[in-house]
């Protein structure tokens, strides 16, 4: 389903009904506030298109007929109020100290039902969480800049909690969230954009695709550990050469501790798979790599990735 930006006008007047409360924004003081900013409109775009969909396209008595509670497409529009006025309040903050903020962008989302919009809203969720945990860490020199940002981002974990309970999956399935870098978080929204007016000043990598197994949607019973992912790509597309015959790894990036690095089984040229480690749980991130290990997610971004990251929920 391709949904083009006016499509965020479905919620207007949910919106108009519960404006936005006046008050005092922080500045935007320096390049790197202003990237962390950028990224973090750019992800709000997305999911406030993601849930006016969800909204839009399914009536209560098709969620309720896949097993979701009375009230939950209400709570999906909710969720999308929230997403409208989390982007006017970045894009006023991004204004108000001089900056033009990055516009929305035509996406597309494969789902065809509430429990595959579900599956996939908390993807994208989990996604923006890790986008905002990554920034936090860029924004210490603006106290006023990273309380916004601390609020927006406890926010969007209740979301993701709600979308969780709605299929019968924990709601707090780890005891840590995972941080993502701005360019592992970009490309994972590339995944669902079909044009945009303008893209930020970050790289592309080339594509990791998680392939399978896909867990069931109330994820129960978790992925145990052992079990064997399998993951694509095209080495045509990497930026730089690798021997056919070189070792490949996986590393995976899960909750907050450090990256596991875990060597592929080459199935072929361009599909591989790796078991599941143990203690990894929720959702995680995939990157195929060269390095067998001693990187940080820092260090994996800017000279370590080969392809990725993939997303895949365990838990």
């Amino acid at each position: 389903m391709i949904f083009p930006t006016s499509l965020a006008v479905a919620l207007l007047p949910l919106a108009l009904s519960h404006p936005m409360e006046k008050r005092a924004l922080p500045p935007v003081n320096s390049m790197m506030d202003e990237s962390v900013a950028q990224l973090a409109l750019y992800l709000e775009h997305l999911e406030l298109s993601l849930y006016t969909g969800g909204y839009k396209n399914f009536t209560d008595a098709q969620y309720t007929a896949q097993g979701f509670p009375p009230g939950f497409r209400d709570n999906v529009g909710v969720i999308a109020q929230h997403e409208a006025t989390h982007a006017e309040t970045i894009s006023t903050i991004l204004s108000d100290s001089g900056y033009t903020p990055v516009p929305p962008c035509t996406y597309k989302f494969n789902y065809t039902d509430p429990t595959s919009f579900v599956d996939l809203a908390n993807m994208i969720t989990s996604t923006g969480i890790g986008a905002y945990l990554g920034g936090a860490s860029l924004l210490t020199d603006d106290p006023a800049l990273l309380t916004a940002a601390s609020s927006i981002l406890t926010v969007e974990a209740r979301h993701d909690a709600f979308l969780r309970a709605g299929v019968g999956a924990s709601p707090f399935p780890t005891a840590f969230d995972t941080a993502l870098t701005a360019v592992y978080a970009y490309n994972i929204a590339q995944m669902f954009i079909v044009s945009c007016p303008k893209q930020l000043p970050l790289v592309i990598l080339p594509k990791l695709t998680f392939v399978g197994p896909t867990p069931k949607s109330n994820l129960q019973p978790p992925t145990p550990a052992g079990t064997l992912l399998t993951f694509s790509f095209d080495p045509s597309t990497f930026f730089v050469k690798v021997d056919p015959k070189a070792p490949l790894y996986i590393a995976i990036i899960n909750m907050v501790t450090n990256i596991t690095f875990i060597e592929a089984i080459k199935v072929n040229a361009n599909t591989v798979t790796v078991p599941v480690p143990k203690d990894t749980a929720g959702a995680a991130f995939a990157v195929l790599t060269t390095f067998s290990g001693g990187l940080n997610e820092t260090q994996l971004t800017q000279f370590g990735s080969l392809a990725g990251p993939a997303e895949f929920v365990l838990s």
